[in-house]
């Protein structure tokens, strides 16, 4: 059996102009899946500037990247895709894996750049921030005609699994 590395924390704060698909707008929501995985946030009812403010957490056994995907809710037919981004959570669990403690809070601990081959809009920024490894991200969504979608990382040890 695959050993468990730790708990990935993914908190959903808001998307940003996303596309509308519907006469009145659009009903985002989002899938991620990593492995055998799927969790899902809840829909926000007509806004294509939805905050969702939530947190989903996956188990992490090895640090595939994750896959995310927008979609718009619909009543009476196939929901609509509405973009989806790749996040590579590999900086992140090089950063914690440095075994970092007692830093200044807010040091930021790894700078990642936007490029052609990431999702990320804008620079992401690995911080140590009150006791933790967290990562801010800006995601540009793929398949789309517009659309971000803001979320944070963070990471819960599990007692008893094999860790970083």
């Amino acid at each position: 059996m695959e050993r468990l590395l730790g708990l990935l924390t993914i908190h959903v704060l808001k998307g940003v102009n996303l596309a509308s698909k519907d006469i009145r707008g659009s009903d985002p929501y989002i899938v991620f899946r990593v492995g055998e995985q799927t969790l899902k946030t809840r829909v926000v009812k007509n806004n294509i500037n939805p905050v969702w403010d939530e947190v989903v957490t996956l188990a992490i056994f090895e640090p595939l990247p994750i896959k995310m995907e927008v979609y718009d809710k619909d009543t009476f037919s196939t929901d609509d895709e509405m973009g989806d981004a790749e996040l590579d959570i590999k900086p992140f669990l090089e950063a914690l894996r440095m075994r970092l403690d007692d830093l200044p809070n807010e040091t930021i601990i790894a700078t990642l750049k936007p490029t052609r081959t990431n999702c990320i809009a804008e620079e992401s920024y690995i911080k140590w921030t009150n006791g933790k490894v967290i990562q801010n991200m800006v995601l540009r969504l793929r398949n789309a005609v517009s659309g971000e979608i803001e979320i944070q990382l963070g990471w819960i040890n599990v007692p008893g699994s094999k860790g970083l």
